[in-house]
């Protein structure tokens, strides 16, 4: 896995984390989770797009 990967993920929490908080604040709350919901969903894709990449390194291993 690589440390840059870890960055993006950590970043796009802090981003969420502070437009959530902002628009909660204003009286958003349906936007906030909106904007939340998004977030997990790219960093969920990140992560299923590495988990892909690990199961085809380890095919290519064994020959499967």
């Amino acid at each position: 896995m690589d440390v840059e990967l870890v960055f993006k993920i950590a970043a796009i929490g802090i981003l969420v984390a502070v437009l959530n908080q902002l628009l909660i604040r204003s009286g958003r709350e349906e936007q906030a989770m909106l904007t939340t919901l998004a977030g997990l969903i790219v960093v969920l894709t990140m992560v299923i797009r590495e988990i892909s990449a690990l199961f085809s390194t380890i095919k290519s291993v064994f020959g499967l």
